[in-house]
């Protein structure tokens, strides 16, 4: 059995005797494994100090990214939402490939399970692990600038029982300013994504809010910060109005 902790004191220096391509398919199963000391231990810090120093060569990063890719569609939830977090680690050191966008995009407004923190399997995080993969792919040329923003409206629509509680609303904002800088996006890209969100709204009755409206008004509230502080690109005047004229409706 490897001793992550032990690689982890070491500077994450492969151990004599081992290679790295045999370690991999260890840090794989840590990342989905039940025990949150496994999965977001010392597995997790090697494995992002392995890609970040390239001690993983490409081919098998493409590899770990298409596991990755599958494990949106496992039973498991602990392995459902730290595939985005292995994913988005890829992403940022440069590997890409269309089919991990689909299949993120495929799971994200769907997962059911939202949970943030469970007293047995630890950080689960769905909504904010999903949104920092939503950032690094609303970024890359590949991706089409206004699918991340509209899946970003997707999941905050889909109706739950669960409120934010551990703050995924700032990460998804976070992600969402991230998005909206592409210099590619045009101005009605940059809030065409608001107009099933503002449908919602206007669609509220006079009860007590939902769980998925005050998500989204918190997201949205989150946004309006960031966007105020110029994180909103070349259509910040825009996309700022925007928001606060469906921020305005929530509160008649």
């Amino acid at each position: 059995m490897t001793d992550w902790d032990e690689i982890k004191r070491n500077d994450y220096a492969v151990p004599a005797g081992r290679r790295v391509e045999e370690l991999v398919p260890g840090l794989s199963r840590a990342l989905a494994d039940p025990d949150p000391l496994v999965r977001d231990g010392a597995a997790y810090s090697v494995l992002a100090a392995w890609i970040s120093r390239g001690v993983i060569d490409v081919p098998r990063r493409l590899a770990l990214g298409d596991e990755m890719a599958e494990r949106f569609a496992d039973p498991r939830i602990q392995a459902r939402t730290f595939a985005p977090l292995v994913l988005d680690m890829l992403v940022g050191a440069g590997d890409f490939r269309p089919g991990w966008v689909d299949a993120f995009a495929a799971w994200y407004a769907a997962e059911a399970d939202l949970r943030g923190y469970d007293g047995t399997l630890g950080w689960l995080h769905a909504a904010a692990h999903g949104a920092d993969l939503l950032g690094s792919f609303g970024v890359r040329p590949e991706v089409d600038p206004a699918r991340m923003p509209a899946l970003a409206a997707a999941r905050l629509l889909a109706p739950t029982d669960h409120v934010f509680d551990q703050r995924e609303d700032d990460r998804l904002a976070a992600a969402l300013a991230r998005a909206l800088t592409r210099p590619d996006l045009t101005g009605a890209g940059a809030t065409a994504w608001l107009d099933p969100v503002e449908a919602h709204v206007r669609a509220r009755g006079r009860g007590p809010a939902s769980a998925s409206l005050s998500n989204t008004l918190r997201t949205l509230g989150a946004l309006y910060v960031r966007v105020d502080r110029a994180a909103g690109g070349p259509h910040r005047a825009v996309l700022k109005g925007r928001l606060g004229a469906v921020l305005d409706l929530a509160a008649v």
